[in-house]
This record gives structure tokens, sequence and C-alpha cells, in this order.
């Protein structure tokens, strides 16, 4: 498993860490921010730690969670997550990554994408799925980027702070 990487890819020199327990409050304030403050989840009310535990596995084989640092700051989190809860989907997985504010549009998503693709790899996934809301140009500009294809859009599916809300999917197969 990658326990250490440096990726040099953005402006910043970024290194991944598998999370540890005692990473977690830190990596529950990041989510909380983006629930309290963005469509990037669609998560309404702050989680709590057993909440976030439902899919941010510790260390797991198959579904790694890494932190993100910058010169010794965690700086965000990226993980793989089962895609769905079925035996025939173990081929698959669903990748998520969440910055602090004030660190995206650095090319730190590129790196961390690179970085959940190679331990997708190891773990013998064959294919990552990205879930993006519909407004999130960044995201999905990220992932076309990255060599994602758009395999879905559901238009219409979901709603927050008051704004009906697409939400649209994107693929790769590794």
């Amino acid at each position: 498993m990658h326990s250490y990487e440096k990726q040099e890819k953005s402006s910043l020199v970024v290194e991944f860490f598998p999370v540890k327990d005692t990473d977690m409050d830190a990596i529950l304030e990041i989510y909380n921010h983006y629930i309290l403050n963005s469509t990037a989840t669609f998560h309404s009310e702050k989680l709590s730690r057993t909440d976030l535990e439902e899919f941010l596995f510790l260390s797991h084989l198959k579904y790694p969670a890494f932190l993100i640092t910058e010169k010794g700051e965690m700086i965000g989190y990226c993980f793989l997550t089962q895609y769905k809860k079925r035996q025939a989907y173990d081929r698959s997985a669903e990748l998520s990554i969440y910055l602090k504010p004030g660190f995206t549009g650095k090319g730190i998503g590129l790196s961390a994408l690179d970085h959940l693709e190679a331990a997708a790899k190891e773990a013998g996934i064959h294919v990552l799925v990205g879930t993006i809301c519909g407004e999130n140009q960044a995201s999905i500009r990220l992932m076309e980027k990255a060599g994602f294809s758009k395999c879905a859009h559901l238009k219409n599916i979901g709603e927050k702070f008051g704004k009906v809300l697409d939400v649209v999917m994107y693929q790769k197969e590794i």
C-alpha cells in the first residue's frame, strides 16, 4: 500500500499519508465545511465521526484514505470507497477529494487523482467513479483533465440551499 508518496504536479509539493484514527476530527472539520457552505456534497447537516466512518474507512486495503499534506500541514484528504454495497461492484470504487479552503485551483486535485488511481490499481480495482454536483465546474474540469469520461447526467435529482441540482458522474477504466 502507498504509505507515503510525494507528488510535485502542482505548484505545491504535496505528500500523501494513510489516514489514521487521530486524523478523523480534522477530516470531519473539512467535510463539514463543505456540507455547510457548498454543493460539493449533498449532505445538508453536519456529520458525526460515526457518520463519516460509514464511507471513509480506516486501514482498509481495498478502499484506502489519504491525508494530503504540504510542508507538514494537512491541507486535505482523498479516499476510495465502495461504489455500491453489492458484490457485483467489487471491481469498482468511488473516489472523493476534499481540500481546505484556499488550496483549491492549485493542481493538488490532479495529484490526488493520480495517487488514488495508483492505489486503486494496487487494490485490484478496475473502474473509478466520481459523482459531482452539476454546477461544480472546477471538479468537472479536473475529472476531464485526468482522463475521466462523463457517463451519466441525472437532472434535478437533488436539492440544497433552496436550489434544485443535477448530478453528473464520471468514470475511468484503469
